[in-house]
């Protein structure tokens, strides 16, 4: 039997020196959750995308009773960003989560985000930057790829 060792390498930021772009991303994700529709488990989590002509969109995690007919933020963003620009790749994603209006530390996006981030990276031949933001600090992933090392690929 052979032991097989993934590694991945995450660079950690201070949100103090964030560059201009990750802090423009950060401020429209922190909107983005402020407006999410959460009134069962209170936990707002918002998106922003840029992508690669400057555009730039944002999702808000969106629950519903009949769960789990909700959506990620991460999903709205990606989904409506795909539809409003097909041809538009995206280049980076920041991702926030709020409780009672105070920012959480930073989270990463659960199973099925993960997949259609790294499906996004393939179809555009590319990797997505993806910032997770907490309150004082955030960690910056250079692929989907690093967050699901065994992905389901076509």
């Amino acid at each position: 039997m052979e032991e097989i060792k993934i590694e991945i390498s995450l660079k950690r930021l201070e949100t103090a020196a964030l560059s201009n772009e990750y802090q423009r991303l950060r401020d429209l994700a922190t909107c983005a959750a402020r407006g999410a529709y959460a009134p069962y488990s209170h936990f707002k989590v918002g998106a922003a995308i840029a992508l690669n002509d400057g555009t730039m969109m944002i999702g808000s995690n969106q629950e519903n009773i009949a769960y789990p007919s909700g959506l990620c933020a991460e999903r709205v963003a990606l989904f409506a960003a795909s539809a409003s620009y097909p041809d538009q790749s995206v280049e980076a994603i920041a991702i926030i989560a709020m409780r009672d209006g105070i920012v959480q530390s930073f989270i990463s996006p659960c199973g099925a985000c993960r997949q259609v981030l790294l499906e996004t990276e393939q179809r555009y031949g590319h990797s997505i930057r993806i910032l997770l933001c907490g309150k004082d600090e955030s960690i910056l992933v250079a692929s989907a790829k690093d967050l699901l090392p065994l992905s389901f690929s076509y």
